[in-house]
């Protein structure tokens, strides 16, 4: 007790703010329910596991911790399943996620020598007492993350239900005939609350649902409130199913009836407490309507529910699960499914495997991390690798058999990256949230995160063996040329439709699709046919010619038409294919493309090099200033802008996508989209003149004076309105600045490329590919499959086993790794 006494000072009592960790180790995946428990500091308030609290002693000299163990307790008596009734998970009436009870036991440690002291003891002094109780009662910083990982907003009353406004006009509704007052919708119906008109709900983007009739009648009238008709029941278990739908939104409060209230003027679903009185104003008695429409929240559940598993997640099949190295499942957190999958595949690659596993080891890591590691991404790489890699979370879990024997299940535990996704999430506030992502979009900006923090040691950057060059050639009337080059981490291809190699069975689908539905029949799904287009055929189209309309050539000082081709200037370690399978259709509506693409396991893209200018070939002009051009070629095409308008970008990027891609197209534009959203200066105004302002030169001298070259501190002072610290930060930051030359014109054959970029032979194996679930990247389910050790091999979320049917004609995004000579 002496030696605690004597170690007081490094013993603090946690604020109500004080971010605690205490369910996982900051620099492993150890637990309490690990076998050595976990070790609070009671300084920092980080969590180590058993290994691991030395290091930590050795870095701090804290010597005060609190050890936390868990052990499981007996099985309680089996009882039945609720279906889940919120869309929640660990809450009551959510999902059940059939976690067994722990009872934890509590111990005060003191190092170097491991003296231990029982918790609770009255013989602890206060203080060690009083942060104890402190640290148990607080909720901990890894629950605190993911609080709301399936939890749905909570309904708030609606301002306008108190005072609502009911017109005495006569209308009476029926209990039953519903139907569109303006058309002959009969579901999706919408009760206005004010003059009682039903009316059809808002279209949706792939043409279902209603007919806009019930918002364009509160656009007409100001009516605030509408009921969805068919979500009203006086059915007290509220737990009823649907056509095997789940209805949530029924809820009571006193003699209160909660149902599908929609709000027009706060845009969102609400609370109306005096809906049966609302209702009845029309003489309608809840107490008598049954329930027929499944509510907005019952849509957002059963979409959870009813993914389309059957190909990519291979249901059905007896799938053979593997354990050990390499083989380790990451738990979902709640729509974290895209990042699982993604770095699944990323650390299947020789480059990650090695910088954060094979060359790093933890201990490294965390000497060299800051004071908390949680927040350093070095750190947390290194302990999702070694997690991942090392097989010591990988085991199966055990459970008791019939005779209540301990027996190894078929499944794993997995780990959860929790710390991981908050430090990489940390400067996206996309990914920071619970919401589903688009795994290409994770991977640019993971890949983007890798090379900032190894920018100090480029030769050590795993992220540079997906990088590669892209050189466009564009050819006027005139016969002259100019060649455009910028790296990329993907190389993204359309999916030409029209190539597809099974038109004869497209074309007898199609009749037998019209039969039925003049018949009023509809086709079963072994009858439906997709179209099917090789690899080959989408690598051919990005290498293809295109003409480029008003492009403004220098030779003719006017806008003509040109001739635009593509190719890789460099092929990279490791290939990834992105297949855009979302396209826009006519009135800017998404649309997800159900096609199969044939991808072989090994591709030859050698014929896709470009090599710069060639002999006999002659280069564009340079514009001189004041001739007119630079206006000229201030103007964005407005066709390129909308679509990428359409998409959901901004506006101002749009166009300064279309501008600095010289109106190339929107591939072209799309590309510098994506390597350049994160540039301070993105929301700048565009500038009247594209010349470059005057610039100081004693601040191009004092960006030189720093290690930067002169064109690239030119470069980023003009982008940086010439404020030296901000010309500072667009390089460290903006991808495009690492070489000054990333968007420059080529001048001459010998056009400069990133020495540090790898390059090699054109043929690749497939190394692993991200298949996509779902009508939108930003909702659904992503699985990876990857070819390990001679077989391919399913990682489903925590799930690993052997796949026996690979979906590989249904990939989102493919890696490729490039075959030795």
């Amino acid at each position: 007790m002496e030696l605690l006494r004597s170690n007081l000072a490094r013993v603090r009592i946690p604020e109500p703010t004080t971010r605690i960790y205490k369910h996982e180790c900051c620099i492993s995946f150890d637990t309490p329910k690990s076998e050595g428990g976990l070790f609070v500091d009671m300084s920092t308030f980080l969590a180590f596991g058993r290994d691991y609290v030395d290091w930590n002693y050795e870095k701090t000299g804290n010597p005060v911790y609190l050890h936390i163990k868990q052990t499981k307790k007996a099985d309680a008596e089996d009882r039945p399943s609720k279906k889940p009734t919120l869309l929640a998970i660990g809450l009551d009436g959510g999902f059940d996620n059939s976690e067994p009870q722990y009872e934890e036991f509590y111990e005060i440690v003191i190092l170097p020598d491991n003296v231990t002291l029982p918790f609770p003891s009255v013989e602890l002094p206060e203080k060690v007492r009083l942060a104890v109780d402190a640290i148990l009662l607080a909720e901990g910083a890894e629950r605190k993350e993911q609080l709301a990982s399936w939890t749905a907003d909570k309904k708030l009353v609606s301002k306008y239900a108190t005072d609502l406004q009911q017109l005495d006009n006569g209308v009476a509704v029926p209990p039953v005939g519903w139907k569109c007052a303006k058309c002959d919708k009969t579901d999706n119906l919408w009760l206005n609350l004010t003059d009682g008109t039903i009316l059809c709900g808002r279209k949706n983007w792939d043409g279902t649902g209603g007919n806009d009739h019930a918002v364009n009648h509160y656009k007409e009238t100001g009516y605030p409130l509408a009921v969805k008709l068919g979500t009203v029941t006086a059915d007290l278990e509220g737990a009823a199913t649907h056509h095997g739908c789940i209805s949530f939104a029924n809820e009571w409060v006193g003699n209160v009836a909660i149902s599908d209230v929609y709000s027009y003027p706060e845009d969102e679903s609400v609370v109306d407490p005096l809906l049966a009185h609302h209702l009845a104003h029309f003489g309608i008695d809840f107490s008598s309507l049954q329930k027929t429409e499944m509510t907005t929240a019952e849509r957002e559940l059963d979409q959870n529910f009813n993914f389309d598993w059957n190909r990519i997640q291979e249901t059905g099949e007896d799938v053979e699960p593997l354990f050990g190295p390499g083989y380790t499942g990451l738990v979902n957190l709640g729509n974290s499914c895209y990042l699982a999958a993604t770095m699944q595949v990323i650390f299947s690659t020789r480059s990650f495997c090695s910088r954060y596993y094979l060359d790093q080891r933890l201990k490294e890591a965390f000497t060299t991390a800051p004071a908390d590691p949680t927040v350093d991404l070095n750190m947390q790489l290194t302990k999702l690798a070694h997690g991942l890699l090392s097989g010591k979370y990988s085991g199966p879990v055990l459970e008791k058999d019939n005779t209540a024997n301990a027996v190894s299940s078929q499944k794993q535990e997995g780990i959860r990256p929790r710390m991981f996704k908050s430090v990489i999430a940390a400067s996206h506030p996309e990914f920071s949230t619970m919401r589903q992502q688009d795994a290409l979009e994770f991977f640019l900006h993971f890949i983007d995160q890798v090379e900032r923090i190894n920018s100090g040691t480029p030769n050590f950057d795993p992220s540079r063996s997906f990088k590669f060059g892209i050189e466009e050639r564009l050819q006027c009337s005139s016969g002259k040329v100019t060649y455009n080059r910028r790296n990329d981490y993907i190389l993204s291809l359309n999916i030409p439709l029209e190539r597809a190699v099974n038109k004869k069975e497209l074309a007898e689908f199609q009749n037998l699709k019209a039969e039925r539905a003049a018949g009023g029949k509809e086709l079963s799904a072994d009858e439906i046919v997709r179209p099917r287009v090789s690899l080959k055929d989408c690598l051919d189209c990005f290498s293809a010619p295109e003409e480029v309309h008003d492009f403004y050539s220098t030779a003719l000082t006017a806008r003509t038409t040109a001739l635009k081709t593509a190719g890789l200037n460099s092929f990279p370690d490791y290939l990834v294919l992105h297949m855009r399978k979302f396209v826009m259709e006519e009135g800017w509506v998404p649309k997800k493309l159900d096609v199969y693409i044939d991808v072989p396991e090994t591709i030859d893209i050698s014929s896709m090099r470009s090599n710069g200018i060639q002999p006999g070939e002659e280069l564009l002009p340079d514009s001189a200033a004041g001739d007119g051009e630079q206006s000229i070629k201030l103007l964005a095409d407005d066709d390129i802008v909308a679509q990428l308008v359409s998409m959901g970008f901004n506006l101002l990027h749009c166009q300064k996508a279309a501008i600095n891609t010289s109106n190339s197209g929107v591939e072209a534009a799309m590309d510098w989209l994506l390597n350049h959203m994160n540039d301070p200066d993105i929301d700048a105004p565009i500038s009247e003149n594209v010349q470059s302002p005057d610039i100081d030169q004693s601040k191009v001298d004092t960006l030189v004076s720093f290690g930067f070259e002169e064109k690239l501190a030119h470069k980023a002072l003009k982008a940086s309105g010439g404020d030296v610290e901000k010309a500072t930060e667009w390089i460290f930051s903006s991808p495009s600045a690492s070489t000054a030359s990333d968007m420059d014109v080529t001048t001459s054959s010998g056009a400069a490329v990133d020495t540090l970029m790898p390059d090699g032979g054109g043929k690749y194996r497939l190394l692993g590919f991200v298949s996509h679930i779902g009508t939108s990247t930003h909702c659904g389910h992503y699985v990876a499959h990857i070819n390990k050790d001679g077989r391919w091999v399913i990682f489903n979320d925590e799930k690993v086993g052997v796949s026996k049917n690979p979906p590989m004609d249904m990939g989102y995004l493919y890696f490729f790794e490039r075959l030795e000579s």
